[in-house]
Order: C-alpha cells, then structure tokens, then sequence
C-alpha cells in the first residue's frame, strides 16, 4: 500500500460491531447547524469567503461540519501554511463564539488533535448520535455506507490503521504535499471516466438507525442534497456540497430546532 493512496481514504464500511458515541446538547441550544463537502484549497477562494460569512453570522448555537471540509490535507503540521493559515484564522473565530465540531471526511481525515484545538473544535466520531430536542439523530460522513464499493471499503481500512497514518506522517510536508497532488490528479482523470457514482447502500442505513435508536440520519459526501425516507418514520438527509466558485454558486446547510429539520440555501 503507497502513502500517498491515503490521499483518496474514505471512512470504512458498516460493521455488526460498531459502537455509536452520543453527544447530548445543552438545554440552552436553540439552533444547530450541519455543513460539509466544502472541499476547500487555495483555489476556492470565493468558497473560503462564503463560509467566513457564514461562520459570523449564524445564529447556531452549534455548528457540526461533517467531513471534506478541506479538499485534503496531510497534517496539522502544515496548518501554518499561507492557505490553511487563513482556513484556520476563520475557524479560530467561529469556534470563540460558538460551539464548533468536526468529524473527519474521506479528503481531511488526516486532521487531528493540534488543529482541532487550534481551532476551538471538538472531534465528532464516524458515526455520532446527536440528542437534542427530544430526538436522537446519526450524523456520519456518509461514504462508510457506500457498501458497493468493496474494492475501496477495503482501502480504507488500510489507510485507517494507526500505524499505517504514523508512516504517512513520518514524511516530509513537501513530500506529502506532494504525493496529495499526484492522488488528486489521477482522481480527477478517473472521475471524468466515470459514468456512475455509488449512493449509500439503503439496508445498511436502517440497520444503522435502529441499531442507534435514531429517527433521522445527517450526512454529506454524495454531493447530492435530498431528504429521503427510508422506511415509515426513518429519514436520510443529505447535505449538499459548496461550490462558489461555480458560475451557479451552491452551498446549503441543514438547521435543527426544536420544530424540525430546515434546510438553508446560501447561495
């Protein structure tokens, strides 16, 4: 296994084992917000500024971005960097005035402890059961679900070990950097190739929900916004992408109240 195959790692497959950590939020919330797939690098500039607008304005008491907030990224040793410099000075803002989490996606799982707490974030585990409101929701990066994908399911649980990430993180910046660009280069050429994209595998969803006791999952990653029942009182909501660097700007999030689930459009 190359290190630089790290750069395409997804979060791994559905297992009959797996364990759901709960957050629970304080009585005083009155807004939460869900975000993700904003995909950020030094080449979405306009994409950076929407979210800082956003970040300042808010009235969330929380905000969870679900993962891919950055295109990649190869280690909290490069969040000095002139780009991530200024990805963080927004965050740091964000996360002084508010509460901020963050649970990582198949681009920035590689973010860790140091920038979090630069940051002012918390870590969210993949998955995570959200109680608020009386409700108890699933939040996931979404792309652990994609069960038909076996060939990279089984990627991702290579690239997930921690001493596989320690190799990784052994290298150079400049030489992670630079095994990033060739990843996303080789995926771009394969994405144009392309004719279908794997959605998340129905049955694996239910199993999900009920085995977490949870009426709604949140997720990202397909970059294909919807809300979908699965099955009588089980939802699937899906954020969507950002991208205003489109002649057609996009980018939503998802806000929870106490009266339900709104979607947003900022663009």
């Amino acid at each position: 296994m190359k290190l630089s195959e790290a750069i395409e790692a997804r979060p791994g497959p559905a297992s009959a084992s797996l364990e759901f950590d709960e957050l629970t939020a304080p009585p005083e919330w009155r807004r939460i917000e869900f975000l993700s797939d904003l995909h950020l690098s030094p080449q979405t500039p306009a994409t950076l500024a929407a979210l800082t607008r956003h970040l300042q304005e808010t009235s969330a008491d929380a905000v969870m971005l679900l993962g891919d907030v950055f295109e990649v990224w190869v280690g909290d040793d490069g969040r000095f960097d002139a780009f991530e410099a200024d990805c963080l000075k927004v965050l740091r803002a964000a996360g002084a005035r508010l509460k901020l989490y963050f649970m990582a996606g198949n681009r920035d799982f590689l973010l860790g402890a140091e920038m979090l707490a630069d940051c002012g974030a918390q870590g969210l585990s993949d998955p995570t059961v959200l109680c608020a409101f009386g409700q108890r929701w699933l939040l996931t990066h979404g792309d652990a679900l994609c069960l038909a994908d076996k060939a990279y399911q089984s990627f991702r649980a290579q690239v997930r070990n921690p001493a596989w990430q320690a190799q990784f993180l052994n290298q150079p910046l400049e030489v992670r950097r630079a095994l990033a660009q060739q990843m996303r280069n080789g995926s771009k050429a394969q994405q144009a190739m392309q004719e279908h994209w794997e959605d998340l595998d129905q049955a694996a969803c239910i199993a999900w929900l009920k085995a977490s006791n949870c009426v709604g999952m949140i997720h990202g990653h397909t970059h294909r916004p919807a809300e979908h029942q699965l099955s009588p009182g089980l939802h699937r909501h899906v954020l969507s992408d950002w991208d205003f660097e489109a002649e057609q700007a996009r980018g939503d999030v998802l806000r929870l109240r106490q009266s339900g689930l709104r979607r947003i459009a900022l663009a």
